[in-house]
């Protein structure tokens, strides 16, 4: 583990970094809200803003990167998020912050692919789980670390936005100081919506309910602290505590997925939550010290559903369409994500707070009603089922790229979806000049001064101009979900 620290720190950095400002972004734009008497409503829709930008991320990254590089994107972006940042403290106008906050995901997502594609390049495939892991503890720890600025410095002014904005800086540092070699461009994998609608329909209802309940919190989570009462302090270790019960429950839950049988998992975890949010739900107010127990419980519950779809529909899936399953995965996360910020919102402005773990309760009872373990047949089931539970990151911070780190997914798959091909440059080297091997495929590797250079898939460890330049990286995938009859 040492040996891959060493390895992915630079990377690690830049995830640390840019998690930190988001995490710290998110509340503090929900507390600003929350003093300036701005009803849930507003709060919700930046919430639901940043997912359809990270959305839109997910299809304008893959085309920027193949255009200028990696490097070159990723500095852009994070100019772009920088900037984004900003704005909110010259403008104060919601529909702009609106628009802002839609560009701050549009330009993340573009991060996470850039990092992404590094990691998994530099990763050996025996690595992966282990470079993965890190990713994953890079993430929740700069969540948790952003919520806790807030207990340093609780007064909401602009030097909030100005530490954002530092954070978004720093994490372009490792990148555009790194000296090696760009990763190949990737494409969007298909979705094949009505295959594994047909196929996982349990899955992709958990995946979704999991996105309504997550975006929410992060969305409305510290507006309904600060309604029932807290100080900036207490709101910002309410949400450090919560957000850190989902790094905590993943090492259990690993452990749970891979002995008992993940659709029973999820309707009691699903079960659970209701019963766990229900206090919350009902009480306008409760004392400080049930607010805290009961919101890290609910927590450990809501950041389980997630993870435990993704490993279910891998069990019902082939190894050649994880690729795709992963896309349809966080396309339907982020639908979720988008749409339960806005219904919370209506329903606290309505009806109070509490409402927000009203809704908790509700979508997680829906679920319950809808994953049904006897409908499970095992026509489709792997043969290796169930397949090894991964700990997931926060969904937040991974992009469609995030399979490639999966080590259950072959590497050759996921070349062979996600990689594109470059069109030969008017300066690249023609068939006479170096033939290739039919045997060895090769990548194409577009170099800082436009230069188009062929370089075999094995790991490429030579160090270049700066320009063509690529982290060290490497990072465990995401997971897919499954059920296989439909409902």
């Amino acid at each position: 583990m040492r040996q891959i620290w060493k390895s992915f720190r630079a990377l690690y950095f830049a995830s640390l970094m840019m998690l930190i400002g988001s995490g710290l972004l998110s509340t503090y734009l929900a507390l600003r809200l929350a003093a300036d008497q701005v009803d849930g409503l507003w709060v919700g829709a930046l919430m639901a803003a940043n997912y359809v930008g990270l959305a839109l991320g997910g299809k304008i990254g893959h085309r920027l990167i193949g255009r200028v590089g990696h490097i070159r994107a990723y500095a852009t972006c994070a100019g772009i998020v920088g900037a984004a940042v900003l704005g909110h403290g010259l403008i104060d106008y919601l529909p702009a912050w609106i628009f802002l906050r839609m560009i701050v995901g549009l330009g993340m997502m573009c991060q996470y692919m850039v990092i992404e594609s590094w990691l998994n390049e530099q990763a050996s495939p025996k690595q992966r789980g282990l470079v993965f892991s890190g990713y994953m503890i890079a993430s929740y720890m700069g969540l948790v670390l952003g919520q806790l600025i807030l207990v340093i410095h609780p007064q909401l002014g602009p030097e909030l936005l100005m530490l954002v904005a530092m954070c978004f800086t720093l994490c372009l540092v490792p990148v555009a100081m790194t000296r090696s070699i760009h990763p190949a461009p990737m494409r969007p994998a298909p979705l094949e919506p009505l295959f594994f609608m047909r196929r996982v329909p349990q899955s992709l209802t958990t995946v979704l309910s999991a996105g309504l309940i997550i975006g929410s919190f992060y969305g409305l989570a510290p507006l309904y602290a600060a309604q029932q009462g807290l100080s900036t302090e207490h709101v910002g270790l309410f949400m450090a505590c919560c957000i850190g019960a989902g790094l905590l429950v993943q090492g259990p839950l690993g452990k749970l997925s891979d002995r008992y049988d993940r659709a029973w998992l999820i309707r009691g975890v699903a079960g659970l939550l209701v019963l766990a949010a229900l206090p919350l739900a009902i009480f306008p107010e409760v004392p400080l010290e049930v607010l805290f127990a009961v919101g890290f419980v609910a927590s450990l519950l809501q950041f389980s559903l997630y993870p435990l779809a993704v490993a279910f529909s891998n069990d019902h899936v082939e190894g050649e369409r994880r690729v795709s399953l992963t896309a349809m995965l966080l396309m339907t996360y982020g639908v979720g994500a988008s749409i339960g910020p806005l219904v919370s919102g209506v329903l606290m402005k309505q009806f109070g707070s509490n409402m927000l773990y009203a809704f908790v309760c509700f979508t997680a009872l829906i679920l319950v009603l809808r994953i049904r373990p006897k409908a499970v047949t095992n026509l489709h089931q792997v043969e290796d089922a169930p397949l090894h539970h991964i700990a997931m990151p926060d969904s937040m911070s991974s992009s469609p790229l995030v399979v490639a780190l999966d080590p259950r997914v072959d590497e050759q798959v996921v070349q062979d979806q996600m990689q594109t091909a470059t069109e030969p440059d008017a300066h690249a080297p023609t068939e006479g000049d170096a033939p290739a091997d039919a045997d060895q495929p090769e990548r194409v590797v577009p170099s800082g001064e436009g230069v188009v250079r062929p370089v075999a898939i094995v790991d490429v460890d030579v160090s270049t101009d700066p320009q063509d330049a690529r982290p060290d990286a490497s990072l465990d995938a995401s997971r897919d979900v499954g059920v296989d009859r439909p409902l």
